[in-house]
C-alpha cells in the first residue's frame, strides 16, 4: 500500500517523465502496486486486510503510560505488557510504537529556540516554501474585518519570493494564491514545502488531506511537510514574511484599495526584492540572476478549479463589487445581499441569491441570477448586462413618474367629487329631516320648489306695453 505522500510523489514523477520501474525503485515498492495507483485502480491510504488488529487491546494502555511519562523506556513498557498477556516479540512492539507514533513529543524538554541547526542545501528548482502571514488592521474600505492574510511563496534556492493578499486562509483562497504566486515566480518546482496548515495536512498526523492531494496532482509537485516546531526547515519564506510585514504592510496607507496594495507589493518584489545580492559558491549574484537559472516547469494551462465564494451588498445602481470591478444584477436586487462565486480558470463570475431556510424543507438552494465575463482585477470597469440596463432604466423612470410633487402649506385644495357626494348623503340623514331617509322626489320638492313662469311672462309683457294716462 502506498501512503498519500507516496501517491503524490508517484504522480509527480510520472508527469516529469519517469518510468514506472524507476518510480518503483525510488519508492521501494512493487511495479504493479505503483501502476495500480497511477491508473487510479487503488485508493491511497486504504489497506485491504482481513487480519484482526492484535495490538489494539494494548494500545490504550501504552498511550496512557506515555501520557503519564513521555520518557518511559520501551523496555519497561514491554515488561509491563508481557505481564498483561502480550505474546509477540520486543521488535514487533517497538515497531508498532514507531508506526503508530504513540510516544508524544515532550516540547518542554526540546525547546524550539536555542538549539543548533544544520545548513540545508537547496538545489536549483527543487523546492518552493509556502507560509501564511497574518496582518492586523487592514484598511476599513477593504471590508475584511480586523485581519488580512498574505500567502508568501519563496524559491528555496534563489530566495525569490512573491505574495498574494487574501481575506481568508480557507482552501479556495489558498489554491488561488498558490496559482498566482507560482505563475509570478515563473514556474513550478519539484516540491512544495508547508508547515502543518489545516488546509494542506491533518495537523495531528501530518498526513496530506484528500482535497489537497488533488491539487498537488494537478500541479505535479511533491508535498513536503515540516516537522512540528521546526520552522528552520522553511527559513527562506520565514525571512520573506518578516520583510513583507516591515517593508510593505507597516507603511501601507489607509486610502489604498486591495488591488493597489497588491500592485505595490508586486512592484517592490520585482524592483527591490529581486535586486538583493546573495552569496553563492562562485561569489555573489543577485536574486533575479539566481532565479533565472532555476529549472522551473511551466505552470498548468489553467488553475485548479476551486470555487471562490463571498457575500456582497448590492448598490443602489444594482451593482456588485468584486476585485476592483462592478457587475450588474437585476434592479429588484438593489440594497440586498448576494453571493459571488468564481471558479478558477473559468473566466466568468456567477451572482446568486443567498441560501435561506425553507418552511419544513431545510435550506433552499441559491439561484444564479447573473453571469458575467471577468474583467482584469483592479481595472475599475462596470460590466453590465443589456437586459439589466433596460430594466434599471424602466424602474427608475417608473419611480420618477409616480412621484407627486410635495404639497405647499398655502395650497388651495377644495373637496373633491367623492367628498361632496359623501356630504350629501350625510345631510340626508340629519335629525329632523324625517323619521327616515327622505325619498328622492320629496327631497327635490323641499330643496327646489317648482317655479311659475307665467308671472315672468306677464311682467315682461307689461314692460313692453305703453300705459294710457
Amino acid at each position: 500500500m502506498l501512503t498519500r505522500e507516496e501517491d503524490i510523489d508517484a504522480h509527480a514523477l510520472r508527469k516529469q517523465g519517469w518510468t514506472i520501474s524507476a518510480i518503483a525503485r525510488h519508492l521501494g515498492r512493487d511495479r504493479g502496486t505503483v501502476r495500480g495507483y497511477l491508473n487510479g485502480d487503488t485508493v491511497p491510504g486504504v489497506r485491504k486486510t482481513s487480519a484482526a488488529d492484535w495490538f489494539a487491546p494494548f494500545e490504550a494502555y501504552v498511550r496512557a503510560r506515555f501520557a503519564d511519562d513521555p520518557h518511559v523506556w520501551v523496555t519497561t513498557l514491554f515488561d509491563e505488557v508481557v505481564d498483561l498477556g502480550f505474546d509477540r516479540s520486543y521488535q514487533s512492539f517497538t515497531r508498532l510504537i514507531r508506526a503508530r507514533r504513540l510516544r508524544p513529543a515532550c516540547e518542554p524538554c526540546r525547546p524550539a529556540k536555542g538549539r543548533p541547526v544544520a545548513v540545508i542545501e537547496h538545489p536549483p528548482g527543487d523546492e518552493t516554501q509556502w507560509d501564511w502571514l497574518e496582518l492586523p488592521d487592514p484598511p476599513q474600505d477593504w471590508g475584511w474585518g480586523s485581519r488580512a492574510f498574505l500567502l508568501v511563496g519563496a524559491l528555496a534556492h534563489s530566495s525569490r519570493w512573491r505574495a498574494v493578499l487574501a481575506p481568508s486562509m480557507d482552501q479556495p483562497h489558498l489554491i488561488d494564491a498558490l496559482d498566482r504566486v507560482t505563475r509570478a515566480l515563473g514556474g513550478v518546482t519539484r516540491a512544495w514545502r508547508f508547515d502543518r496548515m489545516a488546509t494542506v495536512v491533518h495537523p495531528a498526523s501530518g498526513r496530506v488531506t484528500a482535497s489537497f492531494a488533488a491539487v498537488a496532482k494537478h500541479y505535479a509537485v511533491q508535498v513536503r511537510i515540516c516537522p512540528p516546531r521546526r520552522g528552520n526547515r522553511k527559513g527562506v519564506v520565514e525571512k520573506a514574511n518578516h520583510v513583507a510585514a516591515q517593508r510593505f504592510w507597516r507603511t501601507l496607507a489607509d486610502d489604498v484599495t486591495v488591488e493597489q496594495a497588491q500592485r505595490a507589493l508586486d512592484h517592490w518584489c520585482a524592483t527591490r526584492g529581486d535586486a538583493r545580492v546573495r552569496p553563492t559558491k562562485d561569489g555573489k549574484a543577485s536574486v533575479v540572476t539566481l532565479a533565472a537559472a532555476e529549472p522551473l516547469r511551466p505552470a498548468p494551462g489553467a488553475p485548479f478549479p476551486a470555487v471562490l465564494a463571498a457575500t456582497r451588498q448590492t448598490s443602489a445602481q444594482a451593482l456588485v463589487a468584486w476585485r476592483g470591478n462592478y457587475y450588474s444584477v437585476p434592479p429588484e436586487l438593489a440594497h440586498t445581499s448576494v453571493t459571488v462565486a468564481v471558479r478558477l480558470g473559468s473566466g466568468h463570475l456567477d451572482i446568486s441569491t443567498q441560501p435561506s431556510a425553507g418552511a419544513g424543507t431545510g435550506s433552499v438552494l441559491p439561484t444564479v441570477l447573473a453571469r458575467h465575463r471577468l474583467a482584469p482585477d483592479g481595472a475599475g470597469v462596470i460590466v453590465r448586462d443589456h437586459g439589466h440596463v433596460i430594466a434599471l432604466d424602466r424602474a427608475a423612470m417608473t419611480a420618477a413618474g409616480s412621484t407627486a410633487p410635495p404639497h405647499r402649506s398655502k395650497q388651495r385644495i377644495p373637496p373633491g367629487a367623492a367628498a361632496r357626494a359623501a356630504a350629501d348623503a350625510l345631510r340626508g340623514q340629519l335629525p329632523g329631516a324625517g323619521s327616515g331617509p327622505v325619498a328622492a322626489d320629496e327631497a327635490e320638492a323641499v330643496i327646489d320648489p317648482p317655479i311659475d313662469l307665467s308671472r315672468y311672462a306677464a311682467a315682461a309683457a307689461g314692460r313692453n306695453t305703453l300705459q294710457q294716462p
